[in-house]
Order: C-alpha cells, then sequence, then structure tokens
C-alpha cells in the first residue's frame, strides 16, 4: 500500500490480533512477528462429504441451470479465518491452486461493535474491528483473481470506515459500488428512532478487467418500448434526438448544429440551445432521404443564432442546413413513408423528428437498489433456514438464497471458485453449489459447522433441500390472464391478494363478488414448478492443523507445543519455509522440496551422521535445509561444507526468533 495515498488511521494499527480463545471471537493485539499470529497452518483433510444428481421428472420443468454438471472441487474448513487465508496464501499447494485464481468473494462479518466487542472501549472496539478485517482483507487480495470481485456485506456500524478501508487494501480506482438490499420486509416497533430497512454491500473490481453480467430485462424494464411502426428490429422508444453541444479548441459550433426542414410542416427546426444533433450529418441524411430527397442549403446565420443561441461570428457558415429538394411533393412522399412503416432511427413524425433507441441484446446493468421482491429479506432467510432445520432458529439475521444469486450471477460463471470466509449457515457455500460454481469457505465456531453448516451443505449435495433457489419461486402469468406492458406476475398476485382481502374484510353482494372472480381469472397467476437444481457434486472437509509455536511471556521467548511432533511438524516447518511435501511412499527421504532445495526435519538433534546420510541423496545443484529441535556443535559448518548452500534450521528458534525486545 502506497504511503503517500490517503489512509485511515486507528489505535494500534501497526499491531496484529491473535484470538483470546479458541474458536470465539476475542482477540488482543501483539507485534505482526508474534508466531501466535503469523505462523501458517496446514490442513487437515477429514472426509468428503459426496452426493448424485436426481433424475429429472416428466411433472416438473428444468432450467438451463439443472443441467449444470455438479461441482466435486470445493472445500469446507473449520477454522478461523485469519488462519484460513494464511494457509490458503502460504501453503504452496494451496498457493497455487487458488492465489490470483478467485473469480468471486462474498463476506458477510458475524461481528459488530454492538455485539462481539462489548467488553472494550469505543475506540477500541472500532480499532479491532478494523484490524482484523484489514488483515483479512490483505490476504482476500492476493487471492481474488485481476478480473474477479469482491463484495464486502454490512451495516450502517462500520460501513462508512469499511469503505476507506477497502480503499486502502483494494485501490479506490477499483470500487465500483454501493448496492443496497432492502432487508426488511415492515418496520420493527421495537427501535428508539428509526428502523433500518437496508444493508449495504460494498463491491470493489480486482482490477480493471473485471466485468459483470448484465440482468435480463423484466416486463416492467421493457414498458417504455413499443413497436408502433412494426420495427423488424423489434420494440424501441423515442430517445433524444440530440446530445450536448461542444464547439471545437477556437469555441466555433461544431458541424452537427444545423437546422432541418421539416418535409410536412415546412417548418426549419434546430437542436434546443445548448445541443446539437446525436447523430453524424451523413446518418441523418441517410435516413431522411427515405421520406424524400434532401439536399443541403445555404443557411441563414441570423436564424441559426436566434434558435440556437451561438453567437453568428462563432457559428459555421459552411455548414449548410438539410432541406427537401421539391417541397411541393416532400409532404405527400414523406406521409407516404410514414404510412409504410418499419421507419429508420433517424425519422419523421407529423411535425417534428425522433429517434429510435432499442433495448440492449445482452440486457441492462446491475442496478444497485435491490428490493426484498427481487432478492428476499431476512424473514424469507430465516424461512428457509427453518425448513431445513425445523424448530431452530440459530441466525438473527441469515441472508436469502436469493440475494446470493443475484451476486453470484453479477460476478461469476459456472466453474468458477467463490470464496467466503465468514460461512455461519453456509448460504454463500449452498447457493455457489446450486449455480454450478467452485467454492471455500470457513466457519470458527464448531457448534455453528458441525450443527448448521456442514448438515445444510450435505442436504444440498444430496438433494435434500428443496428451498431458496433449488425452485424457481417466482409466480408466473397464466395464459387466461392479461397484463398491460408494464406490469409483472407479482403485481397481478398484489391486485389479487387486495380483492381477497376486499371479499374477506367487507361484506359485497352477489353482483360485486361476481364481478371480483372475473377481475382475479384475468389477473391470474401461480407458482413456476421450474426446478434448478437437482443435487449431486460435493465437497472436501477439513479443518486448520494445531499450533506447533508458541510465545511464552514468561520465558519471552518461542517454545514448540506439544503438538509440534510427528508428521504435524514436519507440515508445519514446511508450510512456514515455503516448501512443497514430498510423498514418503514414492521413496523420498526428504520431507519437501522448494526449487532445488530439499527439506528435512528431525525430531532430536542434528548431526554429523544424519548429514552424511542425507548427502549422497542429492544430485549435483541441489541443496539440504535440515530442520532439527536441536542442532550439536559443529553440524552447521559441517552440512556448509559439505554442500555449498544448505543450511542447519534449529526449532523454533530459526524460524520465529521473536521476544518482547523484538530480538
Amino acid at each position: 500500500m502506497a504511503k503517500d495515498r490517503l489512509q485511515l488511521t486507528w489505535y494500534n494499527k501497526d499491531k496484529a490480533l491473535i484470538p483470546t480463545q479458541t474458536g470465539r471471537y476475542g482477540y488482543t493485539w501483539v507485534a505482526p512477528s508474534d508466531p501466535r499470529s503469523c505462523e501458517t497452518h496446514t490442513l487437515v483433510f477429514d472426509d468428503y462429504a459426496h452426493g448424485k444428481q436426481s433424475p429429472k421428472v416428466d411433472k416438473l420443468n428444468y432450467s438451463d441451470r439443472a443441467d449444470l454438471e455438479p461441482q466435486n472441487d470445493n472445500l469446507l474448513i473449520l477454522g478461523e479465518s485469519g488462519d484460513v487465508l494464511e494457509t490458503l496464501t502460504r501453503v504452496p499447494e494451496l498457493a497455487d491452486k487458488y492465489t490470483g485464481k478467485v473469480k468471486l468473494i462474498y463476506i458477510d462479518p458475524p461481528f459488530n461493535t454492538a455485539q462481539t466487542f462489548t467488553s472494550y472501549e469505543d475506540n477500541l472496539e472500532h480499532s479491532i474491528w478494523l484490524t482484523m478485517m484489514r488483515d483479512r482483507l490483505v490476504h482476500m487480495r492476493k487471492l481474488l483473481a485481476r478480473d474477479g470481485s469482491i463484495w464486502v456485506h454490512l451495516d450502517y456500524a462500520e460501513n462508512h470506515r469499511m469503505r476507506l478501508l477497502l480503499d486502502e487494501v483494494f485501490g479506490s480506482s477499483n470500487f465500483v459500488a454501493e448496492f443496497v438490499w432492502q432487508k426488511a420486509d415492515s418496520p420493527r416497533s421495537d427501535v428508539k428512532r428509526v428502523s433500518i430497512d437496508q444493508d449495504v454491500i460494498l463491491c470493489y473490481a480486482g482490477g480493471e478487467s473485471t466485468q459483470f453480467k448484465r440482468m435480463e430485462r423484466s416486463a416492467s424494464d421493457n414498458a417504455r418500448f413499443k413497436n408502433p411502426d412494426g420495427d423488424s428490429r423489434g420494440i424501441w422508444f423515442s430517445d433524444n434526438r440530440t446530445a450536448p453541444h461542444s464547439t471545437d479548441s477556437r469555441g466555433i459550433q461544431v458541424s452537427s448544429v444545423y437546422g432541418i426542414i421539416h418535409p410536412i410542416t415546412g417548418e426549419r427546426l434546430y437542436p434546443a440551445r445548448g445541443r446539437q444533433w446525436a447523430f453524424k450529418r451523413s446518418r441523418i441524411l441517410s435516413a431522411l432521404s427515405q421520406y424524400t430527397e434532401f439536399a443541403e442549403v445555404h443557411p441563414d446565420l441570423n436564424e441559426r443564432s436566434s434558435e440556437t443561441g451561438i453567437p453568428v461570428d462563432r457559428l459555421r457558415e459552411d455548414v449548410g442546413d438539410l432541406a427537401p429538394v421539391d417541397m411541393a411533393k416532400a409532404e405527400r412522399e414523406a406521409r407516404a413513408r410514414l404510412d409504410r412503416g418499419d421507419w429508420p432511427e433517424f425519422f419523421v413524425t407529423e411535425t417534428s423528428f425522433g429517434r429510435k433507441s432499442y433495448p440492449p441484446e445482452e440486457g441492462q446493468p446491475a442496478r444497485s437498489w435491490w428490493s426484498n421482491k427481487q432478492v428476499g429479506h431476512n424473514r424469507s432467510a430465516k424461512s428457509e433456514i427453518k425448513a431445513l432445520f425445523p424448530g431452530v432458529t440459530p441466525f438473527s439475521t441469515p441472508k436469502p438464497e436469493r440475494l446470493l444469486e443475484r451476486i453470484l450471477y453479477i460476478g461469476s460463471e459456472p466453474g468458477d471458485i467463490v470464496l467466503d470466509v465468514f460461512a455461519g449457515s453456509g448460504t454463500t457455500a449452498a447457493v455457489a453449489q446450486k449455480m454450478g460454481r467452485r467454492w471455500v469457505t470457513c466457519e470458527l465456531i464448531e457448534t455453528t459447522f458441525n450443527d448448521f453448516t456442514r448438515p445444510r451443505l450435505e442436504k444440498v449435495v444430496h438433494d435434500q433441500d428443496a428451498g431458496g433457489i433449488t425452485f424457481d419461486r417466482e409466480r408466473v402469468v397464466k395464459p387466461s390472464a392479461l397484463v398491460p406492458d408494464k406490469f409483472e406476475a407479482e403485481d397481478l398476485q398484489e391486485a389479487t391478494d387486495l380483492l381477497n382481502a376486499i371479499v374477506k374484510n367487507f361484506p359485497v353482494d352477489e353482483d360485486v363478488a361476481g364481478a371480483i372472480a372475473k377481475v382475479k381469472k384475468v389477473l391470474a397467476t401461480g407458482p413456476s414448478k421450474t426446478r434448478n437444481w437437482r443435487g449431486g457434486g460435493g465437497f472436501q472437509v477439513a479443518h486448520l492443523s494445531p499450533a506447533c509455536f508458541d510465545y511464552d511471556p514468561e520465558l519471552d521467548r518461542v517454545l514448540l507445543t506439544p503438538d509440534a511432533t510427528g508428521q504435524v511438524l514436519v507440515e508445519s516447518v514446511a508450510a512456514n519455509l515455503g516448501f512443497r511435501l514430498l510423498n514418503a511412499e514414492d521413496g523420498y527421504v526428504f520431507d519437501a522440496r522448494k526449487g532445488n532445495s530439499f527439506l528435512k526435519v528431525i525430531e532430536g538433534a542434528a548431526t554429523t551422521e544424519i548429514v552424511d546420510w542425507l548427502v549422497p541423496q542429492l544430485r549435483p545443484g541441489e541443496t539440504i535445509v535440515l530442520a532439527a529441535t536441536s542442532v550439536m556443535d559443529g553440524v552447521r559448518e559441517y552440512l556448509r561444507k559439505a554442500v555449498r548452500g544448505s543450511r542447519v534450521v534449529s526449532l523454533p528458534d530459526d524460524i520465529f526468533r521473536y521476544s518482547s525486545e523484538g530480538v
């Protein structure tokens, strides 16, 4: 991060954090070089959860998404998010797979100042929160692909500070938008001042190459588009026929300011003051020539000045006006062309001109306001969790699957990697699996992991989750319904609900009831039976390895932990030194390799006899790193002489040489 950038400053920004209790939120500051903060853990792979895709049945419709190949290359980790990110970015086998290759990151941090940090003073609450997020965002920046995006879900408590922090880590030029989600479906009566209806989702791009998918157009989006002339290209609307006027470097009018004589009324029409024609002259002339023959005529500069507001001395006499060649037959020919239909893009009306604009073929850009009708709300999200875990309400503000569906649709494609390091109930991973994305997610709290995250994702791959986006829950218009432009199925359903309420709550006579029944038939909608997910795929379950290095404040030195033994110690040393593990079953004497350097980890003393055993295993140009829990006198020099460039690493001092004095 550049030092000359505008940055957010907070208490202890130069420090790191370590948990005060394993598996819980609560932190204390330490120096960044403290091994409790910077030790790289490895992953311990547990079992693998796998499901089969259900066959199709005739009574249901299926979307294209239901035919996607279910993803198997997914990872569910039990562990603290900071440690997990350190593992993904520093363990060579994992870094190769994930660094710079994650297409979309979504995080919904499950902590805030009002709940998690109640034991701290106010200035420390925000400082701890910012330090936590800063350390994690720095790792996420390494994982994010250059054409990827990160989406950070927040409420009002930390949104403004997070925006500055994201500017600092990802660069202000990569800010995309602040999306607003209407999370509430009704006001809360238990608040003192204002019932907050929305959350915000801050979105940053990984780089200039990041592109987002456009949204499919809805009926209301297309409401302003018509096709009154039978245009062969389809629906259109009459857009602004002019654009803002800009003079040349000398302040002289550009060639797009001139008059056009209307072929029906004979009136000379100009762009409005401060405007110019939106199309090039040749394009307009080509369109007008479909109505009658046009030609360039000498301009009346005084009239042009009066109509456009441009001083005469800044007008161009060489830019003529356009006029019909034969006004006597222009009106007749123009009306005939109007009656024929399928007008050109710059078209003639009875008294003026128009300009056609068509809906973009690729859809429309995502908008930053997401209503709960579009993507669900907290209440619908709770219903999704209750359907999976009846009788239990473990999460106060879960996120609906449709919300994550929109984010993943905009920012990723099937097969892309999606990351969420605050899994909670597992919504992000569940939606990613249903949308054919690969995913990595982790959860800190073991009870949440075992009781909700893992069981939910198992239900997804076993096709036991019929909620969320598994089915298209949108209502569809029945064939008997009449739907005016700009209205959609949900509008018809609201009207039907209103009519039902009238019949239920007010006495109506038989004639009125009959009329209401007829109207309801006209407004008829029904649930879609389209299925988007049929189960299948799987995920690897893993947990973080135990710590092998610890700092003892009383001794003021780094010690090996009781877990630092056997293969755990080997893998830890390899990860912290950046070595890639070798397979002992393939006959390797050494434990790991980095380039031409081979690592051997010894529990006990490094001796000259061990050096003599290892040296013959090398080929020319290769070196040894011998890591041992103790080192006999003279062994370091002995190894350096035996194999130039080799070295001995004493555990733990030569990996983490840390003390309170900073030695």
